[in-house]
């Protein structure tokens, strides 16, 4: 049956092919729920049912206590209402239709149908009750999930980040919020179709015990269809999601100011216009073919149906014939047929929703579970106040699912604190992997990093934290302030003026500070209106001014003229010499190596291990790898330009 419903789907695109290497039909990230919806029978909802109520109940609960316990306690009053309105009908009828005269009838019939007038009363004020509770609880609840998601996820681990299975486990999770807010509507609805069709099916049981078989068999061919479609849009959804992406991600494009110019330039824009025609195609036919499966299940529910509701009322009918029923309990019967067909439809099609939310708010608390397993840790050793030296002895490190080699690789080596430390090597060195250990982002697969003496695995990490300030050479650009810019260096500190201007100026960033239409006040992301968008080297500045204003004692640099001018990369390393000057201690990468001459000590780094230490004088007497590099960046430099010839 698969391979017969994969036959039947679109067939793959040329643009797909073209663009994205192959089909986009699978997302394991997601297809790892659809086996258990798609077995879903009668039986199964029934099992699962009071499990995805009660979750919904206690999100609800976390959320609005208050608010929870109106709408549960008004759909429970609803429920009650609706046995009692159609047994004061029952009542009502057999007074209208019993009875010498219509006067007397009426008079007869007037209690109850006063009943019923109140308890339709009751029964909006019920209802109104509940939808303002519900209103109150869908954001708070979706909220509150939200903010446990962000929390968690910001609270892991870096490795955890970049590990592939958790962060598909967060793309997976970031829709429970969303789906936790869904199933409060849901989970409210199934709950009053419940207690309707018990209160229905109750009445139906006392007016006669054939009837009671006949509801479900009128009810059951539409609960049938809305099933099977719910299955089949489910898994169409979960096989198309990557489809879906892509043709997002073209129409972004289109609008996205960081390819504008280029899309401009080379022509672009009718390429991915064609392109974006050509997917939207290929989901067309599938909703097409959707559409076709469920007008053919429709119309086999509808037949169903009609077939049911005719043997239903022929069996009122021959109950009436035989004397078995009144007439008052038929019509009674018939309301309350109606009433039970209409919630058993409904409680079908939303516990098949409620089921579909609860998938990913399934995943939402999975997320809380694994997230909460790979958090820093709380707590731990506190590290010297005035610490001498850093030293890392024999520490190995490799990145998640990397089997090639070590990032690093049984490193020894010291860094004396108060000093200018330089770390060299080639790109993939393992430079950067080892200032991140420095950082505490990452912890050693083996060996140990000491703080003199004191382990930095057993510290508490968040202190650690407290002493280090970075200035990455892919830093974030938030699109926020400049002041903020500068201020989330340290976002738990009290923002003032004074520190402020303070980190600027050790930046040099006043000229880039000035020349903003707003100063500090003005917006850096162009994409909002006012905004203002700086250029690669203002940015390199408020980057080194953010690390200024964080203080941490360890300042971590990363390619931090990368951006700069030749003037200008000569006045920041002429900061981060002042800054080594009043004790703070400087880690420095970069590739030029001229640049680190006034460096107290140089670490030679070549595919993940230490191959040379000393002064950037010892090292080139000494004419090993730092030397050799040194020599091939002054060749650049010193090479004779051929002379031009004159007109």
């Amino acid at each position: 049956m698969r391979k017969k419903r994969e036959a039947a789907q679109p067939a793959v695109s040329e643009s797909e092919r073209l663009l994205f290497g192959g089909p986009l039909r699978y997302d394991t990230g997601w297809n790892k729920h659809a086996d258990a919806f798609l077995q879903m029978n009668f039986r199964a909802m029934l099992v699962r049912l009071p499990g995805m109520l009660l979750s919904s109940l206690r999100l609800a609960r976390q959320a609005d206590p208050r608010a929870a316990s109106i709408v549960l306690a008004a759909e429970l009053g609803r429920g009650v209402a609706q046995a009692v309105s159609l047994l004061a009908v029952n009542n009502a009828l057999g007074k209208l239709l019993t009875g010498p005269d219509i006067e007397r009838r009426l008079h007869a019939a007037t209690p109850a149908l006063v009943v019923v007038a109140a308890v339709m009363l009751v029964s909006a004020l019920l209802r109104a009750a509940s939808v303002y509770a519900t209103g109150r609880l869908e954001p708070k609840v979706e909220r509150v999930a939200t903010e446990l998601y962000l929390e968690r996820a910001a609270n892991v681990e870096l490795a955890a980040i970049e590990d592939h299975a958790f962060h598909k486990l967060l793309d997976t999770a970031q829709y429970g919020a969303r789906s936790a807010r869904h199933m409060i509507g849901y989970g409210t609805q199934v709950v009053n179709a419940m207690i309707s069709l018990v209160a229905a099916a109750g009445v139906l049981t006392v007016l006669h015990p054939a009837l009671l078989p006949l509801l479900a068999t009128m009810t059951l061919p539409s609960a049938w269809s809305a099933l099977t479609n719910a299955r089949r849009h489910y898994e169409s959804f979960h096989t198309w999601v990557q489809h879906a992406r892509a043709g997002h991600l073209l129409s972004s494009l289109l609008t996205e100011p960081g390819a504008a110019p280029e899309i401009r330039v080379h022509g672009m824009g009718p390429f991915l216009l064609r392109h974006f025609r050509a997917m939207s195609e290929t989901a067309e036919a599938e909703q097409a073919r959707l559409s076709r499966l469920a007008a053919r299940t429709g119309l086999i529910a509808a037949g169903w149906t009609g077939l049911a509701t005719l043997a239903t009322y022929a069996t009122l009918g021959g109950l009436l014939l035989g004397g078995a029923m009144a007439l008052s309990v038929a019509g009674t019967a018939v309301l309350a047929i109606r009433t039970g067909a209409a919630s058993l439809d409904t409680l079908v099609l939303q516990v098949n929703q409620l089921h579909e939310e609860a998938l990913f708010v399934g995943d939402l608390q999975r997320l809380y579970v694994e997230a909460s397993a790979r958090a820093i840790p709380a707590g731990g050793e506190a590290l010297p106040e005035d610490p001498k030296e850093i030293r890392f002895e024999n520490v190995t490190f490799s990145y998640p699912g990397d089997a090639t080699r070590p990032a690093l690789d049984d490193i020894t080596l010291a860094l004396p604190l108060g000093r200018i430390i330089a770390l060299v090597g080639e790109n993939g060195s393992g430079k950067t992997t080892l200032v991140k250990l420095l950082a505490g982002l990452y912890t050693p697969d083996r060996g140990r990093i000491l703080w003199d003496g004191v382990d930095a695995g057993r510290a508490d990490r968040r202190l650690l934290a407290e002493r280090i300030a970075m200035v990455a050479q892919d830093f974030k650009r938030w699109p926020f302030t400049a002041r903020v810019n500068v201020a989330v260096g340290r976002s738990a500190a009290p923002m003032t003026e004074e520190r402020l201007a303070a980190s600027i100026a050790e930046a040099g960033a006043q000229e880039v500070v000035a020349d903003l239409p707003h100063g500090l006040d003005t917006l850096l992301a162009r994409v909002f209106s006012g905004g203002h968008e700086l250029s690669g080297g203002q940015w390199q500045r408020l980057g080194i001014a953010r690390a200024a204003y964080r203080r941490g004692d360890i300042l971590i640099v990363d390619e931090p003229t990368a951006a700069l001018d030749a003037r200008a990369e000569l006045e920041v390393f002429e900061k981060i010499r002042a800054l080594a000057g009043s004790g703070q201690t400087v880690v420095l990468i970069t590739h030029r190596l001229a640049s680190v001459r006034h460096a107290d000590l140089v670490h030679v780094l070549e595919h993940g291990r230490l191959v040379e230490s000393g002064t950037p004088e010892e090292l080139l007497a000494r004419g090993g790898l730092y030397a050799e590099l040194y020599a091939l960046q002054a060749q650049q430099f010193t090479a004779k330009i051929p002379a031009q010839k004159r007109a």
